[in-house]
């Protein structure tokens, strides 16, 4: 849990944050709200989340054709998916009350662009 910095503060900076975990919606606030450092902040965590979910998604489901794991795979599948769906309210959730959701590893890739 992070605090939020200190900085230029735009109006709609809750629609933003939203947008934010909101898959490609991500790009709004990216491209949009460049001094908001904060909102920029979310954009960036959420697009990283976005790009670690595709590759997951990826991963997965070549693993479903496998003939003995399939059913497995694809169960494991729909449990992922209503994570990633719990991890997306969570972080906007906080991300609204002026929080943020750090995930170890993941959350690191956010300051490289």
């Amino acid at each position: 849990m992070a605090d939020v910095p200190a900085g230029k503060v735009s109006q709609n900076r809750t629609v933003m944050i939203v947008l934010a975990y909101l898959w490609l919606l991500a790009l709004i606030p990216y491209l949009v709200e460049k001094e908001d450092s904060e909102v920029q902040w979310h954009a960036k965590n959420g697009l990283v989340f976005t790009a670690a979910e595709v590759i997951v998604w990826i991963v997965i489901t070549i693993l479903t054709f496998i003939p003995a794991l399939g059913c497995i795979f694809a169960l494991m599948h729909l449990v992922l998916w209503l994570g990633v769906l719990v991890l997306h309210i969570v972080a906007i959730v906080k991300g609204v009350n002026g929080q943020r959701l750090v995930i170890p590893g993941l959350s690191d890739y956010v300051n490289k662009f």
